[in-house]
C-alpha cells in the first residue's frame, strides 16, 4: 500500500500546571481538566499515537516504521533508529508554572533509563502579558552552591527569567535547566523521550494524588550545565514562502515557513520524514490527487517517499518544517 500524508489522535495528558489553552485557543477535544500536554506525534512507550486518516487509520508509528522501514523514516535515519520513532511533537499549556528542571543527555539517559536524552525546541504560539520562560542560568554558580540553593528554596533567583510573547523560539539542549511560565501556550520538538528530572517545584501538592510530586536534586546534579550565556532566544529570518532556519540540531532540525498564496515543495533531497507543525493560521495540502487539511494547532507527517506537495494558503499560515 501507497504511503500518504499522515495525521495522528493526540493524546491528552493531566499535569497538575495544566489550563484549557489547548481547548480554548488551540480547539482541542477533550472533557477532563488540568490537561497540560497534547501528544500529537508519539512513539514514546503507553503514549503511542494513532493514525487518525486513510487506509492505516489506527495504527502506530512503529506498526508503520517496521512495514516501510527506509521509505517511512527516510534510508539514514531507518538505518540509525531502526524501528524507533526519533522525534516527540506536543502543544503544551501552562496555566501555572512548570517544574524547574532539567533533562539527561544520551549517554546518560542510555544508561540509566535505556532511554534517548531529551534535547528539545520551544516555539511560543499565545502567550499572556508579562507571561516568562526560565531558561538557563543569570548568574554563575557550582554545584556545591546549587544544592544550597535548593535547600534554601532560592534557586530561581540564579535562574534567567525572559518575558515571551508569540514566535519567540528557544532551543533547550539536555544539561540547561528550564520551566515554562504561568500564561504560556507552546509547540515543543523534542527528542523520543519521557525523561525529566525535577529540581524544584514551589512545595505545591498534586490535588489528584494529594502529594507533593517526587524531585530528583542529585540526579539532576551530575546533569547540569551550569554556565552562563549572553543571549537563550533563537533569532530567525520570517521570508515569505521558504524554509527559514529555526533550530538545527544533530537531533532534529527545524524550520519557520510563512506560506502566503500557492506553492510547491519538493522534499526529493531529504532523506527524511517531514512534520508540518502548524502554529497560525490554516493551509491545504495537495498530494497525490488528495486535500489535507491543516490549522492551527495540528500537526501532519510526511513519509520520506511523499515528496511532492502542493500548498495552498488563503491566508497567512506559519508552519513549522520539522525533520531528520
Amino acid at each position: 500500500m501507497k504511503l500518504y500524508p499522515l495525521k495522528f489522535l493526540p493524546q491528552f495528558n493531566y499535569r497538575i500546571w495544566g489550563g484549557d489553552k489547548l481547548k480554548t485557543v488551540l480547539n482541542k477535544k477533550y472533557t477532563e481538566d488540568s490537561i497540560g500536554e497534547s501528544w500529537e506525534i508519539s512513539d514514546v512507550k503507553g503514549n503511542e499515537t494513532l493514525v487518525e486518516n486513510g487506509a492505516f487509520k489506527g495504527q502506530t508509528l512503529k506498526q508503520l516504521i517496521k512495514t516501510y522501514k527506509g521509505d517511512f523514516l527516510g534510508k539514514t535515519v531507518y538505518e540509525r533508529f531502526e524501528n524507533d520513532f526519533p522525534l516527540l511533537i506536543k502543544f503544551i499549556d501552562a496555566k501555572t508554572p512548570l517544574s524547574i528542571q532539567v533533562h539527561p543527555n544520551n549517554e546518560v539517559s542510555k544508561i540509566r533509563h535505556n532511554s534517548f536524552g531529551k534535547n528539545e525546541m520551544w516555539y511560543v504560539m499565545d502567550a499572556d502579558k508579562e507571561a516568562e520562560l526560565i531558561v538557563g542560568f543569570e548568574k554563575e554558580i557550582t554545584k556545591d552552591t546549587y544544592e544550597s540553593h535548593i535547600e534554601n528554596n532560592t534557586i530561581l533567583e540564579v535562574l534567567h527569567h525572559e518575558e515571551v510573547s508569540e514566535g519567540d523560539t528557544f532551543y533547550i539542549p539536555t544539561g540547561r535547566v528550564h520551566a515554562i511560565g504561568a500564561g504560556v501556550l507552546l509547540a515543543e520538538i523534542q527528542q523520543t523521550s519521557d525523561i525529566t528530572y525535577r529540581m524544584y517545584d514551589y512545595n505545591r501538592v498534586d490535588s489528584k494524588t494529594g502529594k507533593k510530586r517526587e524531585l530528583h536534586v542529585d540526579l539532576a546534579a551530575d546533569v547540569i550545565d551550569f554556565s552562563v550565556q549572553d543571549n537563550y532566544k533563537t533569532s530567525y529570518a520570517k521570508e515569505l514562502n521558504v524554509s527559514n532556519t529555526l533550530v538545527h540540531t544533530p537531533y532534529f532540525k527545524s524550520n519557520f515557513i510563512r506560506f502566503e498564496s500557492m506553492l510547491t515543495k519538493d522534499y526529493s533531497n531529504i532523506d527524511s520524514f517531514v512534520i508540518y507543525v502548524c502554529v497560525k493560521g490554516a493551509i491545504k495540502i495537495q498530494c497525490n490527487d488528495e486535500i489535507y487539511s491543516l490549522s492551527k494547532g495540528e500537526s501532519i507527517l510526511f513519509p520520506a517517499s511523499v515528496n511532492l506537495l502542493k500548498i495552498i494558503a488563503e491566508l497567512q499560515t506559519d508552519v513549522l518544517e520539522v525533520y531528520m
